[in-house]
């Protein structure tokens, strides 16, 4: 039974590195749909999400748990809570990198694992080693520099920070699993979002099915290609610590800086390759003493 547990425990970091990855090479999907207003795009991602989640959980046939857990009304408004949050942090994100902003939006995810672990630490009691604490503290440094060396406030950084950092509390202390969640979270704004979509229909400004086959079917596979990573996210998320999985998050916003400035060649001045030289060195730091650790440890069990 311990041998099952610890072999259950070690899917949560590949689980949720692969839902990282996910999310960094994102922009490349939003890119495509650049002809569509960001707002359509949510609306479009809010149902079809939620459709492709209630696919799946009507083939697992599990009904009990959930309509017991959605009827307890502490349960109920925490997930209002973060299907808000979820969908302002959808919007604000599209709108950044179909904007030009996709090196600032990867700026909040940056800033976001340093969010977590705040919170990890007041809220859940997590202790941090002294090797974490310094890595935490170069990329603090970092981020102080980006946010100043901007001229002004980074509204589009903070934004997806705060958002996503306390959705990721919540999730991980709510009493729904995965699948279910995204249900309830997408459920709670498909009314709208599918209010928004007909009324757009009736006054000509849908681009589903008007603006070819290609863009139609970006559209609805909105769904699966949110609901995948964020499963991902949230099934591994419950078997890490707080602190673990905001430092695992430098790898999506290091991807989507790449795809930035690398394929949509966007501006990057010395000011902000110094501020995220030191983001990259803190993440070094922490990697280190990670590998540093468990060598020890290993030394350990072989005396």
């Amino acid at each position: 039974m311990q041998q099952s547990n610890t072999k259950k425990m070690n899917y949560g970091a590949p689980t949720v590195l692969l839902a990282y990855t996910m999310w960094g090479i994102f922009p490349l999907y939003w890119k495509a749909l650049a002809d569509v207003p960001s707002h359509e795009i949510i609306c479009h991602r809010i149902l079809w999400s939620f459709v492709f989640s209630l696919v799946l959980f009507c083939l697992q046939k599990k009904t009990t748990a959930f309509v017991k857990a959605i009827t307890d009304f502490r349960t109920s408004a925490t997930f209002l809570v973060t299907a808000i949050l979820l969908g302002s942090n959808w919007l604000v994100y599209i709108w950044a990198v179909n904007n030009g902003y996709i090196i600032e939006s990867s700026l909040g995810y940056f800033i976001n694992p340093l969010i977590a672990v705040l919170f990890g630490v007041l809220f859940l009691k997590e202790p941090l080693r002294s090797g974490q604490w310094a890595a935490l503290t170069v990329a603090l440094i970092g981020v102080l520099y980006l946010t100043f060396s901007y001229g002004r406030f980074p509204w589009i950084g903070l934004t997806l920070a705060i958002t996503f950092a306390f959705y990721s509390l919540l999730r991980k202390t709510a009493p729904l699993h995965s699948l279910d969640g995204l249900i309830f979270e997408t459920g709670l704004l498909a009314l709208p979002a599918g209010i928004t979509l007909i009324f757009l229909a009736q006054s000509g400004r849908s681009h589903l099915f008007t603006n070819g086959t290609d863009i139609t079917l970006l559209l609805m596979a909105t769904g699966p290609v949110t609901a995948l990573p964020l499963l991902l996210f949230v099934f591994g998320a419950q078997r890490i610590s707080m602190t673990a999985l905001g430092l695992m998050q430098y790898l999506a916003p290091t991807l989507q800086f790449l795809i930035g400035l690398i394929i949509f060649h966007e501006p990057f001045p010395v000011e902000k390759l110094v501020g995220f030289a030191f983001i990259w060195t803190a993440l070094a730091l922490y990697i280190g003493e990670n590998l540093y650790r468990r060598v020890g440890q290993k030394r350990s069990l072989g005396r």
